[in-house]
């Protein structure tokens, strides 16, 4: 099960207190109180595990480690050990309480989310002419503790959309080694699948339909998904009554979503056509280009079709090489 969406509590370690304490050696005198070690860091780290926010299903606080307190003899507090939490590429760390989102879209990417207290002065540091004893330590600082709303937003070059039992993660499959389910029903898939293809990464964006901006099927919990696609593959099934109105279901529902999909570069498949009589797959396809749909029929048993697939694939990264 995919976790694309989930809450937290985090809590940075708090800094650990200076010591009160006097020089223990003969004939020394003066404070030798140690001040506190400062408290742990959270960060969080792009990672390219699409499954990686799977880690909080149960975990729902996270904690670094404290500072150690001061001792005497002038040894200060170790520090607390940062906290690395790692995160998919593409996640969306939103603090609850003042709205502010920091995001994460590079491998190896670092954002520090939560700071360590720091760690209180010991005896020794409170030294002056006038107060050659001071009997006075500060506590350490407590860490910043924050409610997290971390939601992934995936970064793709192409994503797939289309009505269910279109056939996108049977082309998925094709062309890549995703191995996502397959089956001839509606919502055959209910998380986003990902296969790469030389480098390429292609999605499949599962449960579009009509009303899907609104909240209706699984729409609304992906159509963010498509948010950060380069490339849409568009597939209509040969097997629809009409192509033409499914095509515009989707685009329509794209757009309700966020204007700025349906302006993002675009292919149309009219997929299955091994399912359909020739000349009933002739007729779609004119019915689509009357309607300003550019088109192409495949079938994932037709080598040529699903070879100039991988043609527009390998335009697509010639044109993402050169940017």
């Amino acid at each position: 099960m995919l976790i694309d969406e989930v809450k937290i509590r985090i809590k940075a370690g708090d800094g650990g207190k200076g010591a009160i304490a006097f020089n223990k050696n003969m004939m020394s005198l003066g404070p030798a109180g140690g001040s506190g070690g400062k408290g742990g860091n959270i960060w969080f780290e792009g990672t390219s595990d699409i499954g990686a926010l799977n880690q909080f299903r149960f975990k729902k606080e996270v904690m670094a480690e404290n500072g150690q307190d001061g001792r005497g003899q002038f040894v200060d507090g170790k520090d607390g050990r940062d906290t690395v939490l790692l995160v998919p590429v593409g996640t969306v760390i939103r603090e609850t309480e003042t709205g502010k989102e920091k995001e994460i879209t590079k491998i190896g990417e670092r954002v520090l989310v939560a700071k360590g207290g720091r760690g209180g002065k010991g005896n020794f540091l409170f030294r002056s002419p006038k107060r050659t004893s001071p009997k006075i330590a500060q506590p350490g600082k407590p860490g910043e503790s924050l409610d997290l709303e971390l939601t992934l937003k995936m970064i793709s070059d192409v994503g797939l959309v289309g009505l269910p039992n279109a056939g996108k993660t049977s082309l998925l499959n094709e062309l890549t080694r995703a191995g996502g389910r397959v089956g001839n029903y509606a919502f055959t898939t209910i998380e986003p699948n990902l296969g790469v293809y030389y480098g390429l990464i292609i999605s499949d964006i599962p449960g579009l339909i009509e009303g899907a901006s609104a909240g209706k099927g699984l729409g609304m919990k992906f159509l963010r998904h498509i948010e950060r696609t380069n490339v849409i593959f568009h597939l209509i099934s040969a097997e629809s009554e009409n192509p033409v109105s499914d095509y515009k279901t989707i685009k329509t529902e794209l757009e309700k979503y966020n204007k700025k999909l349906i302006k993002k570069k675009e292919f149309v498949f009219l997929t299955k056509s091994d399912l359909a009589a020739k000349n009933e797959v002739e007729k779609k396809m004119e019915d689509l280009k009357k309607n300003g749909i550019k088109a192409v029929a495949i079938s994932i048993h037709d080598i040529d079709a699903i070879g100039g697939v991988k043609k527009m694939l390998d335009q697509i990264i010639k044109d993402k090489t050169a940017a």
